[in-house]
């Protein structure tokens, strides 16, 4: 690489402190400085990590080829739209952004001033994901479940991620690994769910039939007591049980005598430090090249995720209707 990419992060709260950690220990990126409307919090972590802070995120944006957007979904728009019309590759949180008509909007600009634009849905960069492409064919049946604790109170802010349903805060994850495992459009949609500590979807539960056959059940919730990520594929002749929080996997394959397992310790990596390597070398390789080499979770990419997510929402709220269920 003939230099390093100018980096930035606007919003250092829980998840884009990592983003200016990562990137700080990243050899192809300069970190130039960090952004957050908490200025103590982002005082604090300039502190740190011995960054610069800066009082607007324009000014920030100006000295940068390249930032990551980690505030709240319900912001990304009117956050990153500037950026892209000052010509600033961007990587943001997942979702992409909290309404559909938004991420299509950033998606194009985007494209239309040859700009990287990237989300962060880790889960693609973990593991036991490695492991499940390359087993991703013939695909039957998914079933996967998300389950957390109810994040903690922020002073003079909302509790983390419940500014936008379950749906758009956890189950998206999984909704973007089932759309890049099936090969098909969606043809149905059941789903339910329920607000239980906040005014969105707290839990929510969807069946998802593809035209093609396939059909996967999801369950998000982060009112749990006690957390889990599993993701189980069943294919026409192998079972794969995949716990991505543990880095663990079994797989039961059909043989001459009944089934054999096979049980696989994954290797542990540090799945967001490989999203920011990706962005950074594909913003390198966009502004050496002229030509945009997309990340590995393109625009597109978490458009496609937030159409479906905002689907499986308007569903829940059509069935909470439907049958005059009503929530305080």
């Amino acid at each position: 690489m003939s230099s390093k990419v100018k980096v930035g992060v606007i919003g250092v709260g829980v998840l884009g402190r990592h983003h200016a950690r990562l990137y700080n220990l990243d050899d192809n990126a300069e970190v130039i400085g960090i952004y957050d409307v908490n200025a103590k919090g982002a005082v604090k972590v300039g502190e740190e990590f011995g960054l610069k802070v800066f009082d607007n995120y324009i000014d920030l944006a100006e000295k940068c080829d390249a930032l990551s957007i980690a505030v709240p979904a319900t912001m990304h728009y009117e956050t990153s739209m500037p950026l892209l019309e000052m010509n600033k590759h961007l990587l943001l949180e997942k979702p992409i952004a909290s309404e559909v008509t938004d991420g299509r909007a950033l998606v194009e600009m985007a494209k239309q001033r040859n700009l990287v634009l990237g989300v962060g849905h880790v889960e693609r960069f973990n593991p036991a994901m490695d492991f499940l492409d390359r087993h991703s064919a013939e695909t039957r049946f998914i079933e996967a479940h998300r389950l957390c604790q109810y994040p903690p109170a922020r002073p003079g802010q909302h509790r983390r991620g419940t500014e936008v349903s379950v749906v758009l805060d956890l189950m998206i994850h999984d909704l973007d690994l089932i759309l890049t495992m099936v090969d098909s459009e969606v043809e149905r949609i059941d789903a339910v769910g329920i607000p239980v500590l906040s005014k969105t979807d707290d839990i929510a539960n969807v069946r998802l039939k593809f035209k093609n056959g396939t059909a996967a059940n999801i369950t998000a919730s982060r009112v749990s007591v006690d957390p889990q990520r599993r993701f189980r594929v069943f294919l026409d002749d192998c079972y794969i049980s995949m716990d991505y929080a543990n880095h663990e996997a079994m797989v039961l394959k059909k043989n001459r005598v009944g089934l054999s397992r096979k049980d696989i310790s994954l290797n542990e990596k540090n799945a967001l430090a490989d999203e920011l390597s990706d962005f950074v070398i594909s913003v390198r390789q966009t502004i050496d090249t002229d030509k945009v080499v997309n990340p590995k979770v393109s625009g597109e990419d978490g458009q496609k995720a937030l159409e479906l997510a905002v689907a499986i929402s308007d569903e829940i709220k059509s069935y909470n209707s439907r049958y005059g269920f009503k929530f305080v």
